[in-house]
């Protein structure tokens, strides 16, 4: 359930009994208001680790501190939530895909006795993942879009929709695709396969009594394990950003991925594929936190055990 502001993880697993009483969409939700919060709540950090991913260079020596000066300084503290907007709505529609594409996949894949094995699950939940990012995609463009846009420049989402339409067309919409969809399956098998293994450890050398190692050490686990995935995945992330946001940078040449890779190691060497990782990874343990706190909040106040 836990939501980093980047959920490309394998979609909740719901029991057969949950899904008769109604209990899933009720976890859904929890997890939807949570996923909201948290977001809400690193939005600034969010949107620092875009504007270092856009416009820190060699020659733009952006850090954390000059980074959040600038942005106080361009439009107050107001303009550290830009983008945010964007980013909480589409939580409800690729829930729900994913959520949705998930079932039909696992249906698939299902063994003849009826039982799903890791791989299989891991194969469901990456292409329920690409199905959900494949159709909120346009939205994750007009986050950046916001995020590296100026004061003034659009009056909200609707508006940075219109502009992008009228100036590039249809194709905006879905630039830095590829990158992004290639960075599902790193990102979703590291996760999943550390989360499994520090688990079963910690089972094996701790878990004397009990099968289920509480829930603590499943944040704990959880969190190592997405990490592990964005260290995997994230100059993919950030290839992906990049051309997101190339049209709205003055003067920077319009390349493909291969294109901006070459570009990137040529002028800033390995460490310019990982601009910005620092603002991201503070984002972790706040994110994970919040939307722990308000997920147990929104359960008890759902009614759900």
């Amino acid at each position: 359930v836990l939501d980093i502001g980047d959920s490309l993880t394998v979609p909740d697993e719901f029991t057969e009994e949950e899904k008769k009483t109604g209990q899933w969409w009720k976890q859904l939700l929890a997890g939807g208001v949570a996923g909201a919060v948290s977001r809400t709540g690193t939005a600034p950090l969010d949107r620092l680790k875009v504007m270092m991913q856009v416009h820190g260079s060699k020659s733009n020596k952006m850090n954390i501190a000059s980074g959040f000066k600038q942005m106080l300084k361009e439009g107050g503290v107001r303009s550290l939530w830009r983008g945010n907007g964007v980013n909480v709505v589409k939580i409800a529609p690729e829930t729900a895909i994913k959520f949705w594409a998930y079932e039909q996949y696992k249906k698939i894949l299902t063994k003849d006795d009826g039982k799903l094995g890791t791989v299989e699950r891991f194969v469901s939940g990456s292409l329920a993942g690409a199905t959900a990012q494949t159709s909120i995609y346009p939205m994750e463009v007009l986050k950046t879009r916001l995020a590296v846009g100026k004061t003034g420049q659009y009056s909200g989402m609707f508006d940075c929709a219109k502009k992008i339409l009228k100036r590039e067309g249809v194709k905006a919409f879905y630039k830095g695709y590829i990158p992004n969809i290639l960075g599902i399956i790193p990102y979703a098998g590291i996760d999943l396969a550390v989360y499994e293994l520090l688990k079963s450890t910690w089972l094996e050398h701790y878990a004397s009594s009990s099968a289920n190692p509480g829930v603590f050490v499943l944040l704990g686990c959880g969190t190592v394990s997405s990490t592990c995935g964005q260290l995997a995945s994230y100059p993919l992330a950030l290839v992906r950003t990049r051309m997101q946001a190339q049209a709205s940078v003055e003067g920077a040449p319009q390349l493909n991925m291969v294109g901006l890779f070459q570009r990137i190691i040529a002028t800033e060497g390995v460490r310019g594929l990982y601009r910005g990782i620092a603002p991201n990874f503070m984002k972790v343990l706040p994110a994970v936190s919040i939307s722990y706190v308000v997920y147990e909040k929104m359960k008890q106040n759902l009614g759900i055990a």
